[in-house]
C-alpha cells in the first residue's frame, strides 16, 4: 500500500518534535558508582571554634591536675618536695583552698565571737566622721538561722578569716610573714565589702575591727539569762582601705 505525502511529512514532523523534546531535557546523567564523594572542609569559623574548645579543655585539665598535686603536697606529711616548694604550695592553697580535716575528729568552737566593724571618712573640710559599730557576725547568724540550706559563705567566710588571722598574728596585730600579710588583707577586704553592702553607699577610707569573745553558755541555761562575761575584747588598729561609696 502506498503512503501519501501528507502521511510521510506528518511522520517526519512527529519524529522531529520527539527529538526536540528529548534535547530540551538535556543529556541523561551518568551514574559513576566507583567515584567517591569528597566531603568539603568545614568553614574557618567552625575550625577556630573547635580549636578554642580543645585548648580550653586542655587548660582545665592541666589546672585541675596542678590543683590536685598542690593540695596533696599541702595535706601530705612533710617531705622534701613539700618543703622545697612550700611557698608555692601555700600561695596556691591559702586562703581560698584551705584544708580543714575535721570530718572524723570535729573540734567545734567553744566560744561565740562577735566581729564588729566601724569606718571612718574624711570630708572635704578635713573633719573625720566615724560610724557606730556594726555587727558583721550578726548578719551571718541571721542568714543561717532557720535556713534549711544556709550558704557556706555565711557560715564560714568571716569566721575562718578571723581564726586564720589569729593563727598567723597571735596576740599582736603586726604581720611577720607573707602569709600573715595576705590573711590580714583578706580579713580587711571581707569586712570592707560587708560594710559597703550595708551602709547605703556612704563613703569611707578606713576601717577598724573589734572582736568580742564569749564562752558558749552551758547546756540547760535558762532563756533570758545574761550572756557570759567576755573573755576577750580585742580592738584592732585602723586599716586603710580602697575608697568605698560616693
Amino acid at each position: 500500500m502506498r503512503k501519501t505525502g501528507w502521511e510521510v511529512s506528518s511522520g517526519i514532523e512527529s519524529a522531529g518534535v520527539k527529538e526536540f523534546q528529548a534535547s530540551d531535557s538535556g543529556p541523561a546523567p551518568r551514574e559513576c558508582p566507583d567515584e567517591a564523594v569528597r566531603p568539603g572542609k568545614p568553614p574557618m569559623g567552625v575550625r577556630t571554634l573547635k580549636a578554642g574548645l580543645y585548648t580550653a579543655v586542655a587548660l582545665c585539665l592541666v589546672t585541675a591536675l596542678v590543683h590536685v598535686v598542690l593540695v596533696f603536697l599541702h595535706v601530705a606529711p612533710a617531705n622534701p618536695v613539700s618543703k622545697r616548694y612550700s611557698s608555692q604550695v601555700n600561695g596556691w592553697v591559702y586562703p581560698l583552698f584551705e584544708q580543714n580535716w575535721r570530718l572524723f575528729a570535729p573540734d567545734p568552737d567553744s566560744f561565740n565571737r562577735n566581729i564588729l566593724a566601724r569606718t571612718a571618712h574624711t570630708d572635704p573640710k578635713g573633719s573625720v566622721q566615724v560610724t557606730p559599730w556594726f555587727d558583721l557576725a550578726a548578719v551571718d547568724h541571721s542568714a543561717v538561722d532557720h535556713n534549711v540550706f544556709p550558704s557556706h559563705t555565711s557560715q564560714n567566710l568571716l569566721r575562718r578569716a578571723w581564726t586564720s588571722y589569729v593563727e598567723t598574728h597571735g596576740g599582736s596585730d603586726t604581720a611577720r610573714s607573707e602569709r600573715a600579710v595576705m590573711l590580714q588583707t583578706y580579713l580587711r577586704n571581707i569586712a570592707a565589702d560587708r560594710i559597703a553592702a550595708h551602709n547605703e553607699g556612704r563613703a569611707f577610707e578606713f576601717i577598724q575591727l573589734r572582736v568580742v569573745t564569749r564562752p558558749v553558755a552551758a547546756p540547760g541555761t535558762a532563756a533570758g539569762t545574761r550572756q557570759p562575761a567576755p573573755t576577750e575584747d580585742r580592738l584592732l588598729p585602723w586599716w586603710k582601705v580602697t575608697s568605698h561609696g560616693k
